[in-house]
């Protein structure tokens, strides 16, 4: 079981760049699984996680409705966003600047063969994160990602989840608004959500902004010691 995790700081790469990057990567780990498997090797797989902000973007999954989408094609250009369907779960996101996006692309051989443990890892990490800034982030019962005020008529959700996963092997992953401007939002209906608010890190502390560096900072401590791994950072590579 291979723990080591490369960490890969993409700064700020355009949504599609990055997803072929992501397939690139994760069909890596399939490949070298499956060569194991035939040839009765035991040559470790690799696991990687990737940071990365995005250009303004909608993304949805596939059991996503297209009409949780409120705009048209020729309005996404006039606010400088992109739209792509892809093969993660869930419904519709948004990413952009001043948000933390996290791909961990894993052989959960390595770790544990549990997607919803996998799931609660990820939402466990981005809850401790957020106790740091003082404020006290929850579950939400049957809906994935991270929110503030459960249970109350002020809920709203901080950070997104959608994964997909095949022979054990994760992609996509999570988006936590640190800055994010949360009009865009609006052009949406969050996750197909449509009585729920979504927030910001920056906006619940009444800030200007948060240093990002300092968020990814908190969320690898936090990812390392969930996933008992080794981390160890890296540039990306071409």
């Amino acid at each position: 079981m291979n723990k080591r995790i490369t960490v890969e700081e993409l700064g700020q790469k355009d949504y599609k760049e990055t997803w072929d990057y992501q397939e690139l990567l994760f069909k890596k780990i399939v490949d070298l699984k499956i060569s194991n498997r035939r040839n009765n090797t035991t040559h470790p797989t690799p696991n990687y996680f990737l940071l990365v902000e995005h250009p303004h973007v909608f993304t949805l999954g596939k059991s996503g409705d297209m009409s949780n989408l409120l705009v048209d094609e020729e309005q996404l250009q006039q606010h400088n966003a992109k739209f792509y369907k892809i093969n993660r779960g869930g419904d519709i996101t948004y990413h952009g600047p001043g948000q933390i996006v996290g791909y961990p692309i894993l052989d959960l051989d390595n770790f544990f063969t549990d997607i919803h443990k996998y799931l609660r890892y990820l939402e466990e990490m981005v809850i401790r994160t957020l106790a740091e800034y003082g404020l006290k982030a929850t579950r939400s019962e049957g809906e994935t990602g991270v929110w503030l005020d459960v249970g109350t008529p002020f809920a709203r959700k901080i950070c997104a989840m959608g994964v997909r996963a095949s022979r054990w092997v994760t992609m996509h992953g999570f988006a936590l608004n640190v800055n994010a401007n949360l009009g865009y939002f609006d052009l949406m209906i969050p996750c197909g959500i449509k009585d729920k608010a979504v927030t910001s890190l920056n906006a619940e502390l009444g800030r200007a902004e948060v240093p990002l560096e300092e968020v990814k900072e908190k969320l690898l401590f936090h990812f390392k010691a969930l996933f008992e791994a080794e981390l160890v950072q890296d540039q990306p590579a071409t």
